[in-house]
């Protein structure tokens, strides 16, 4: 059964029930005007850069590069992870490159996928903190008062580094029996046409503008919706065909699971549970500073996966934005938003959006399959990340 139903269902309960008015559940549909923006946006590049064969001409490329190693391209899948999920956010690591990596696996003729795969889902969490866009729930935590790109670095690039380290070496150490197997060297290079070039360019042009909109302090999805579109709309009108196409092969159903869980968010809000959370936050870190930080980092990843990192970062944001607490623990709230999720599949949107992507490539991966991975992968780099904390300087 399709995600969405879930979080649209909750949402319709609510309304149903009188526990929200309709304008209230408008009102959490709007507020996430910029997160369906910022979706849709990597989904039309997503397709369009599928429907012209880019994937398959990266991976490619990649296959030769790993000369018949799967360590290596595992090293190489892995590289190009953190890359994408640094400039291009999480959610894009799930949209992009998922459907990248199937094609390098095919390409090299892998009997099992999952351990290249895995990367996708795991990375996109682990490396979402380096840069304020490298995931929107980053933004949705500071709110207003995002610090500047020159503060943001000293205080996460050592934990992000902690947790981008720690990932890859559980993930070798976990899938060490499938990469000792060999995979084929020999690969054609498909060419590239014109189609794939443009849709290149544009997933190029909204690394820029994602960049540029951050370093501004402005909304990320306006930008991206536009660089998306404007790449979609060159493709289609050079081959002369129409958008229906490109329509159909996009997953809209992501769209209503993000507004039912925005409307969620409301209902739990008007409850005055965000104020209470607040009052007790303020008062525990005030009594045992230290104590408190570890357990809101942890605490927070622990939530994410019982409701998902998207409203569990609204509400956290929320609770942050009110509650007197050191930027310490602040720091350790975003690690718990960020890296947590990669306990379970509901555990982040970029999750799942990268199980959406693997049904696309008839590829399965159960809840159970993935808990088991993740309860190693999430815990070890999470108490390093948060503990790294303590030796920045205060």
């Amino acid at each position: 059964m399709p995600e969405f139903v879930w979080a649209a269902g909750g949402a319709v309960v609510l309304l149903v029930f009188r526990l929200l008015t309709p304008s209230e559940g408008l009102a959490g549909v709007a507020k996430g005007l910029d997160v369906y923006l910022f979706l849709t946006g990597m989904m039309m590049l997503a397709e369009t850069a599928r429907a012209e064969k880019l994937f398959d001409w990266l991976a490619a490329h990649a296959t030769r590069l790993s000369k018949g190693s799967a360590q290596r391209l595992f090293l190489l899948i892995y590289l190009v992870g953190v890359g994408v999920t640094t400039f291009l956010s999480n959610d894009a690591t799930a949209v992009v490159l998922t459907p990248a990596v199937a094609s390098a696996v095919r390409a090299a003729k892998v009997k099992n996928p999952l351990p290249y795969l895995f990367i996708c889902a795991f990375i996109a969490n682990a490396a979402s903190f380096v840069l304020p866009i490298s995931n929107p729930a980053n933004l949705v935590i500071y709110g207003a008062h995002l610090p500047p790109l020159l503060a943001w670095l000293p205080r996460y690039l050592l934990p992000s580094a902690v947790a981008i380290g720690a990932t890859y070496f559980l993930l070798r150490y976990t899938q060490q029996a499938e990469l000792g197997r060999a995979i084929a060297a020999d690969v054609e290079l498909p060419a590239l046409g014109r189609g794939g070039r443009v849709a290149l360019a544009g997933i190029g042009a909204t690394a820029v503008a994602l960049l540029v909109a951050s370093a501004r302090g402005l909304a990320l999805g306006l930008p991206t919706a536009l660089t998306g579109t404007l790449t979609a709309a060159i493709v289609l009108a050079s081959a002369r065909k129409g958008p229906l196409g490109l329509a159909k092969g996009i997953s809209w159903s992501v769209l209503p699971l993000v507004a039912g869980l925005f409307v969620l968010v409301e209902a739990l809000t008007k409850t005055g549970v965000t104020r209470w959370l607040a009052a007790v936050l303020t008062a525990e870190a005030e009594h045992a500073a230290a104590k408190t930080t570890w357990a809101s980092g942890v605490g927070v990843a622990l939530l994410c996966n019982g409701m998902n990192n998207l409203p569990a970062g609204l509400i956290a944001g929320d609770v942050l934005q009110t509650a007197r607490v050191s930027e310490t623990l602040k720091s350790a709230v975003l690690i718990g938003v960020d890296l947590g999720p990669n306990l379970s599949v509901t555990g982040s949107l970029a999750t799942i959006l990268w199980l959406v992507a693997l049904r696309r490539e008839n590829i399965a991966v159960s809840a159970w399959q993935f808990l088991k991975l993740g309860a190693l992968v999430m815990t070890v780099p999470l108490l390093l990340a948060i503990g790294s904390l303590f030796v920045l300087p205060r």
